[in-house]
């Protein structure tokens, strides 16, 4: 090769090493550090894609119960397998149907491309399952809101979101109905 050449291929070769950075840190920014689950920016791209795509997506809202409590009691790095733990049960729950997410905190999304109520009862019985965490078991709650596109006016992510959360703070509400699930109509 000659100088020339070799000139005029060195800027191609710094670009291409820095495109291939700039995608790295951008995919790095749309997933949680934590869990590995998209961000709100990374999920949201795709929930509206399934949304527009499967008429009857269904869209839901999670909260741990008690999660400062949980960490107070057994520790941050307790806190924190929980929510591992949380975000692995989710994944897997939505399998290729679907995506998960975690909007900070212990708070998670989700949307599937359809789910009925035995669905998201089999999903709440999943995250119930106690955790084993350094010789303890500890006890998990999450509650659950669904709400399904097709019996909104509106099919859009924003109203689905709205509905779950509604749903998911009426389960809230209602004691001794800690971390049941309800479906938005």
């Amino acid at each position: 090769m000659d100088t020339q050449a070799l000139a005029l291929s060195l800027p191609l070769v710094g670009w291409a090493a820095h495109s291939g950075y700039l995608t790295h840190r951008l995919a790095t920014a749309r997933r949680d550090p934590l869990t590995g689950l998209r961000t709100r920016a990374g999920w949201t791209t795709r929930a509206e894609r399934i949304i527009r795509r499967h008429r009857d997506a269904v869209v839901l809202l999670l909260d741990v119960d008690d999660f400062k409590y949980l960490n107070d009691t057994h520790g941050h790095a307790a806190g924190d397998a929980v929510l591992t733990a949380i975000a692995a049960r989710l994944t897997a729950w939505c399998g290729r149907h679907g995506i998960a997410g975690r909007f900070g905190g212990d708070e998670f999304v989700a949307v599937v491309r359809s789910a009925g109520t035995e669905d998201i009862d089999r999903l709440v019985d999943l995250l119930h399952e106690p955790l084993a965490h350094a010789g303890e078991r500890i006890p998990l709650y999450v509650s659950t809101g669904a709400s399904c596109v097709a019996d909104l006016p509106l099919r859009r992510l924003s109203d689905a979101l709205s509905a779950a959360d509604a749903a998911m703070y009426e389960i809230k509400g209602k004691a001794g109905r800690r971390g049941t699930r309800t479906l938005a109509r």
